[in-house]
């Protein structure tokens, strides 16, 4: 495989991944937070309640449409641009995917018409059972799309066939219910949330700066810093449970966004700040915690957490072993009814993929070098320095998140939200940092699992099509130029829509000549809410 080809289907896929992923933790975060102001309208009868659920939701329903134009493409491109690792996992991979259209389908599509239109058509219990089912269906098309992401990172309940030259599923419960899986859609959607909060925080305090809406500025804004403290809160314990699954599971990447060349004594030490050496190894400057890193991975004062430099000899173990395994798969591709073969392979078929990262050297892998194996084990190291800064800033923006939203929270409880102008000005400053934080908790997923597209199973030069440079090249540029422009209409639109502040219609915060552009940009199908591979 043209590693250029590969490194270009890596940048595409990345792009329009980040790209999509600038709507969905909006789209999530909103979602639940109209149903919030909704019940409250409700269970009240006040109409000011019923003109924020109006208002957010417009806004609600512009983001939504730049999600679903912008996430449609994200699954094309497993069968353009990465047509080996379709074939290969697909059996694994498509059945969440699957479910997730259908989720789609029959929540997302069906009420978020429902709610848009149904207004005057429905009783104020029903349109409130409506929003909340669009809440529940953009929560749930995030859980599937994060089942099959996880299995990415945690390849459980399948195995390989080696009469079909597959992974297929064994067990769909595991799949499902894969602990990888869960930390990450249980931190995601806190994330999303937190985000949502993020942004109706600064809207409203744009308000109050400006001197306008303001009953519904200050109720929103005691809406979202309660919701935002919980948020904030959740984002960094189910962030510390999603580091611990990982430790477990994918020990290279915790080895890598700490910068830990070598094996510590329990507990490892915490890095705070270090400045890289001019050549590979231990950092040439560090300040640490001690302790705060063997804690927080391992629980324990006693398990020692793998460096780097251990991690690759252990790699280079499991090559030898997946050589034992692609041998004995030829043999059964030359005789299927080879017994003996077909019984080492069972044994060994789990380091196949180990083995497989030698094709990056050679085609014939069963007579690799010792040279080779060690220049294949050094590949299960991703770059270093880029997990551990984009890591820390992750952090260190969810750290203030929970500061910001327990001093707003304060403020709320002893109604002074519009009464210091430069702290408001600051929360409308704070508005880009969640998707700062969530853009950096993507990379770290996924730039950390390199050299894998599935963790142990497929390495991802392997998993790419065999497409030609000047066509990806092409689709790059012009993938850049359609997000671009998309992310700039909804900018538009949206600056539009607050300017115009609330309305006692939805569509009434755009102008007419805009106002077809937003209905026309509601989905009636359904489509992706929520990769990032």
């Amino acid at each position: 495989m043209d590693m250029t080809v590969v490194e270009l289907s890596r940048w595409q896929f990345a792009a329009t991944a980040m790209y999509h992923f600038i709507f969905v933790p909006l789209t999530i975060g909103l979602s639940v937070m109209m149903a919030i102001m909704e019940s409250v309208y409700v269970m009240t009868g006040r109409e000011i309640w019923r003109k924020m659920t109006l208002f957010w939701g417009t806004l609600f329903g512009v983001n939504f449409a730049m999600g679903v134009a912008t996430g449609i493409v994200m699954e094309f491109q497993f069968g353009m641009n990465w047509s080996y690792y379709s074939h290969y996992v697909g059996d694994v991979f498509g059945a969440p995917l699957a479910i997730e259209g259908l989720m789609a389908f029959f929540l997302e599509a069906t009420f978020i018409g429902l709610f848009f239109f149904g207004w005057d058509r429905l009783s104020k219990v029903g349109h409130l059972v409506v929003t909340w089912l669009v809440a529940l269906g953009t929560n749930l098309s995030a859980l599937w799309i994060l089942v099959a992401n996880g299995w990415m990172q945690n390849p459980v309940g399948a195995i390989f066939n080696p009469d079909t030259m597959r992974m297929e599923v064994t067990d769909f419960v595991a799949v499902v219910f894969n602990p990888v899986a869960q930390a990450k859609f249980v931190h995601t959607v806190s994330a999303g949330y937190l985000t949502g909060a993020v942004f109706i925080f600064a809207i409203s305090a744009l308000f109050l700066l400006k001197g306008k809406h303001i009953e519904l500025a200050k109720r929103s804004m005691v809406v979202a810093a309660s919701f935002g403290l919980a948020s904030a809160l959740s984002v960094v314990v189910l962030g510390d449970e999603s580091g611990y699954v990982a430790t477990e599971h994918q020990k290279m990447k915790i080895a890598a966004m700490e910068a830990m060349y070598h094996t510590e004594p329990a507990p490892a030490a915490l890095t705070l700040f270090a400045i890289p050496s001019s050549t590979p190894g231990e950092p040439a400057f560090q300040v640490q915690l001690p302790w705060v890193l063997g804690l927080i991975t391992t629980r324990s004062l006693d398990m020692e957490l793998p460096g780097i430099t251990e991690l690759v000899e252990h790699a280079a173990g499991r090559i030898q072993t997946g050589l034992i395994a692609y041998n004995a798969l030829q043999e059964i591709r030359a005789d299927g009814t080879n017994a003996a073969a077909r019984a080492t392979f069972d044994e060994h078929w789990p380091d196949l993929g180990y083995a497989l990262l030698l094709k990056r050297y050679r085609t014939d892998i069963e007579n690799a070098t010792g040279e080779e194996i060690a220049l294949a084990s050094m590949d299960t190291v991703p770059d270093v320095w880029p997990l551990f800064w984009s890591f820390r800033i992750m952090v260190g923006v969810g750290f203030f998140f929970i500061a910001f939203f327990a001093f707003w929270f304060y403020r709320a409880s002893v109604g002074k939200l519009d009464t210091n102008r430069p702290l408001l000005w600051v929360a409308v400053v704070a508005l880009p940092l969640p998707w700062v934080a969530i853009e950096a908790g993507w990379f770290i997923a996924e730039y950390g699992r390199q050299p894998w597209a599935v963790e142990g199973v497929l390495p991802t030069f392997y998993a790419a099509s065999g497409l030609k440079v000047s066509d990806l090249i092409i689709s790059l540029g012009f993938f850049m130029t359609l997000y671009t422009v998309l992310l700039a209409i909804m900018v538009m639109l949206m600056v539009k829509i607050i300017k115009a502040g609330p309305q006692d219609n939805l569509l009434q915060a755009a102008d007419d000549d805009e106002e077809d552009f937003v209905i026309a940009a509601l989905p009636p199908t359904p489509a992706n809410q929520g990769l990032g591979s």
